[in-house]
């Protein structure tokens, strides 16, 4: 426990920084590196077959993704990434194919994943950032998702009584996934009247309170369905880049589904 705050208190000053201070270009970095590890990460934990080809054009086709968005030319580069990684990766199955160590088309399908939605999702982070007041929206998501998590471990551990939800994660409780919906609700809230008080900005609180819990409802699905897939394939995290956190994946797992959804909601309701 005492590794996995010292770890979090020395990276989440350094993520917000980059999130907030710095131009969008170096989150764009940041993301790029992010993204091409967690395909990675999700590659070896799903037991994708060792070839050095697959491995390394899923992991380029995720770190094109947000850059692409960082230049303005999104749509053009996932499309592009989409349509190289699809042959690369079918060609080294076709020719691997009947062969002692053949690529399955389960394999293919993780690569897609891997290198296109993982990183589709998560650029929406360069995305929010490179909008009107992008430095406040970016911030959006983060506090969703990962206050959600706090939140929903907190009620889970004073108030979790009916447990076994899910047999996916099966100590979680429906406190704790209360308790985490309702706690991404109260702190965007406050997260609104800290900008209002502070940053000159006059957001919707009711928004806000809508942004929290529907970002918190899917940052809990996201949470839950990289479990299932670390269920499935018998893993306990997907890597141990960070000490006491697993892998980069672990980390940003729920981030997958909470940013695209916050860009979805900021564009369909504007706060400010």
């Amino acid at each position: 426990m005492l590794q996995r705050i010292l770890v979090a208190v020395v990276l989440a000053p350094l993520f917000f920084v980059v999130l907030f201070f710095l131009d969008p270009v170096w989150l764009a970095v940041l993301m790029a590196a992010i993204c091409a590890l967690a395909s990675f990460e999700l590659l070896r934990a799903t037991g994708v077959a060792h070839h050095n080809g697959m491995y390394i054009c899923t992991a380029l086709a995720a770190a094109a993704i947000p850059l692409g968005v960082w230049l303005g030319y999104g749509s053009q580069v996932t499309q592009a990434a989409a349509l190289l990684l699809m042959i690369v990766t079918f060609w080294i199955a076709i020719r691997l194919y009947d062969r002692e160590k053949a690529v399955r088309f389960e394999d293919v399908l993780l690569c897609l994943f891997g290198g296109l939605m993982i990183p589709w999702a998560l650029s929406t982070l360069v995305e929010l950032k490179g909008m009107e007041q992008g430095q406040f929206l970016v911030l959006l998501p983060v506090i969703c998702a990962f206050l959600t998590d706090g939140g929903a471990y907190f009620a889970g551990v004073f108030l979790g009584k009916h447990r076994g939800v899910t047999r996916v994660s099966p100590n979680k409780s429906i406190e704790g996934y209360i308790g985490g919906i309702l706690s991404g609700a109260v702190f965007l809230l406050l997260y609104g009247v800290l900008l209002k008080q502070f940053a000159g900005l006059d957001p919707s609180l009711p928004v806000l309170a809508i942004y929290g819990l529907v970002g918190s409802a899917v940052t809990e699905v996201g949470d839950l369905s990289f479990s299932f897939v670390k269920r499935q394939f018998g893993v306990k995290d997907y890597g141990n880049l960070l000490p006491g956190h697993g892998g980069m994946l672990d980390r940003f797992d729920s981030m997958v589904f909470a940013a695209p959804t916050l860009l979805l909601l900021v564009k369909l309701f504007p706060p400010f």
